[in-house]
């Protein structure tokens, strides 16, 4: 078994092969950030051995072009999270750095931690046109909120009344947004009131472009994993993030596994008498983010899930861990809702 380890940059991608056995370096090559590059690396990884893994440090934005290049040509990639990489360099026997001796971190990372505890990128172009959706439709919203929060500001100098009655979400709907835009109307052309009537103008427009995106991202699901929308408490922008962020669940081997990446698995936290576990704060935060607000919602207006958080609590759970138990058990539920055995196309986004 041969680990490639790569240490991806902007321009270029540096890879260093190990020994699975030995740890004994076979082989580095510096190659381009593009097709011919990866083309490269194809050909130099083929002249080392049948039997391979690359283990990519995971920054998605420099390494992902490289990754679905792999990917698509049969290759089996695992992402490795920075910061397991930091004790791999601190125990190295070669100090400094730099690209190769990063690679070579990345590769006894793979090897240390154990190769099947990470798990494999796929290829799914649908669930990553989903994902960037959303993580546009963030951004916008983003925005939109900056652009609120600075036209209350010119609000409450040009009319203290108006800004007054605004609730912290009015601006959000389209009949305050059209009063707003009728009371500006009347205060004249001074400088602040054309600031004002341009960031008004940006908040329709953003608001606007949500809606599609919405719609947009809602013909996908319906087409993806339609199954998520008839979940209770799971909307659009939540199923978007769940199979987005989850990128094919089949690349996950157990519901455990796919719990752990989700943040979702309680840490265990004992020591002598006293068994406990305790919050996982690793893990994917916007996947937990969307299995967060499933449980909420759901503890709010599901019967079964307030049995469930009910009878948690007279196990003597508090209500902060009755909720983290939830929110395993949704991981579990939800896993299964997406994988798909029949899918041999894996999933990367």
């Amino acid at each position: 078994m041969i680990v490639i380890g790569v240490d991806t940059h902007k321009r270029s991608h540096t890879l260093v092969a190990v020994d699975a056995a030995t740890g004994g370096v076979l082989g580095e090559r510096t190659v381009l950030a593009s097709d011919d590059g990866a083309l490269a690396a194809l050909r130099v990884a083929a002249g080392l051995g049948d039997e391979r893994v690359w283990a990519i440090e995971d920054c998605r934005h420099v390494s992902g072009r490289f990754e679905r290049s792999l990917v698509a040509a049969g290759e089996r990639v695992i992402r490795i999270p920075p910061a397991l990489t930091a004790n791999a360099r601190r125990s190295a026997r070669e100090r400094g750095k730099s690209d190769r001796i990063d690679a070579l971190a990345v590769a006894h990372t793979a090897l240390r931690e154990g190769l099947e505890r990470f798990p494999a990128a796929f290829l799914d172009e649908q669930a990553m046109e989903i994902r960037l959706l959303c993580d546009y439709r963030d951004q916008l919203v983003s925005e939109r909120t900056r652009a609120i929060n600075t036209l209350r500001w010119h609000l409450l100098a040009i009319d203290p009344e108006l800004e007054a009655s605004l609730r912290p979400s009015g601006l959000a709907g389209p009949r305050i947004r059209a009063k707003v835009t009728r009371r500006l109307a009347r205060l004249g052309d001074g400088a602040q009131v054309r600031i004002a009537k341009a960031l008004l103008r940006r908040i329709n427009e953003i608001t606007r472009q949500e809606l599609t995106l919405r719609g947009e991202m809602n013909t996908l699901i319906t087409t993806h994993s339609p199954q998520l929308l008839a979940e209770h408490g799971c909307g659009t922008i939540t199923a978007a993030i769940l199979i987005g962020h989850t990128a094919g669940a089949e690349r996950f081997a157990t519901e455990a596994a796919f719990a752990r990446h989700t943040g979702t698995a309680p840490i265990p936290a004992s020591s002598g008498n006293t068994i406990r576990h305790r919050l996982h704060r690793g893990g994917d935060r916007q996947l937990n983010r969307a299995l967060h607000t499933i449980a909420l919602c759901r503890a709010r207006t599901d019967p079964l899930t307030r049995a469930y958080l009910d009878r948690r609590a007279a196990e003597g759970k508090t209500k902060l861990e009755a909720l983290r138990c939830l929110k395993r058990h949704l991981a579990r539920h939800f896993w299964k809702l997406l994988y798909k055995p029949a899918n041999s196309k894996p999933a990367l986004t």
